[in-house]
């Protein structure tokens, strides 16, 4: 095994701080300026998330919530449209629940400490340090999963980081090599480095800045760096999805409960069993006014287990009153509610010719 050349935190920063001078991301939207508001947003949709995807949406957001008093003042149906597509909707939720609280409790400005970011709905201590690093220049280390992975094959750190003992083990180094300078470019440099070179798949270590002090370089095995999460088999769930629709073509959403998955969002009536569709239709005061009809299935994968989705077409006219739990849509135009992508994905296909099965 090969020992690389040693490195103190002062040459490794002013190393990665020159890489980023020369091939960093400088013109990212939420660097222009980098306020505590901008940067928060993008990163909270940064998280599980590409740039090139985040960028379009950060954009739409910030011309509807242009500060965080406009975000506070929403409903959350608006902030859960905008957010369609995104996954993870727990993020979105959670946006806006810290919204209000930053106007509720801090006069719309972030604190200026991590602790107390950290304290903050959706934002742990790696988000509230990129967040104050960023806006502000404070000295607060990151650790997201780009830098997870710079500081594990840096120093041959074994384990997945989801571990706590090898996740202390990166914090203590991220706060090591953190300078005591130009805070903010530091910061997005270490998420470039992961983001565009030390990348998980094939890194260019050619192309890194600290190359020659890297433990897995001078090894030759950065693939083994972090060590991965123990695969276990996702279980599967399966769910009948029910579009329900009237004489004018229109189908019935619901909201979801606020917590549990799709938390807040508009979806399809459904049941655990093809067979049950009766039931749901009576709890709604609804009467099927011809043959329900099977749509082609499909599967949808959460981090946590697979669903498995059966679409059933029923015809239905209305034969008594129910509550407002729910409303009729266009399936071409359903308006500007936060829809689960399942359910945007067959509205999508109620107005193309389809596969069905007659039950």
């Amino acid at each position: 095994m090969r020992s690389p050349s040693p490195i103190d935190s002062a040459t490794f920063s002013d190393s990665v701080l020159a890489w980023y001078d020369q091939h960093g991301r400088q013109s990212l939207p939420w660097q222009h300026p980098r306020t505590p508001y901008q940067v928060w947003i993008s990163e909270i949709m940064l998280q599980q998330t590409q740039v090139s995807t985040v960028i379009p949406y950060f954009h739409r957001f910030m011309e509807k919530f242009p500060d965080v008093h406009a975000l506070a003042s929403a409903a959350q149906d608006e902030v859960l449209h905008l957010w369609t597509g995104l996954g993870y909707y727990a993020r979105a939720r959670n946006l806006h629940k810290c919204a209000q609280t930053l106007v509720e409790e801090y006069a719309g400005d972030f604190p200026h400490t991590v602790e107390e970011v950290a304290s903050l709905p959706g934002i742990g201590r790696s988000t509230a340090g990129a967040i104050l690093a960023q806006s502000r220049g404070i000295r607060a280390a990151i650790l997201d999963g780009n830098v997870k992975r710079v500081l594990a094959r840096l120093h041959a750190v074994e384990g997945w980081p989801g571990k706590k003992p090898v996740e202390n083990r990166l914090w203590e180094l991220a706060e090591h090599y953190t300078p005591h300078q130009r805070l903010a470019d530091y910061t997005q440099a270490m998420m470039d480095l992961g983001a565009t070179v030390c990348t998980r798949g094939t890194p260019n270590c050619s192309a890194c800045p600290v190359q020659n002090h890297c433990q897995a370089h001078a090894n030759d095995n950065p693939q083994d760096y972090p060590g991965r999460k123990p695969k276990k088999a996702l279980p599967v769930r399966t769910t009948v999805m029910l579009i329900l629709r009237d004489a004018q073509g229109r189908v019935w959403l619901e909201p979801r409960p606020s917590s549990g998955i799709w938390g807040g969002l508009w979806c399809f009536p459904q049941t655990e069993e093809i067979d049950l569709f009766d039931e749901a239709l009576a709890q709604r005061a609804l009467n099927a006014s011809d043959a329900p009809q099977a749509l082609q299935g499909f599967r949808h994968t959460f981090s946590h287990f697979h669903l498995d989705i059966t679409p059933l077409e029923i015809p239905v006219q209305v034969i008594g009153t129910r509550d407002s739990n729910g409303r009729w849509v266009d399936p071409a135009a359903p308006g500007e509610l936060g829809l689960a992508a399942p359910v945007k994905k067959l509205l999508g296909r109620l107005d193309t010719p389809r596969q069905t099965s007659m039950l």
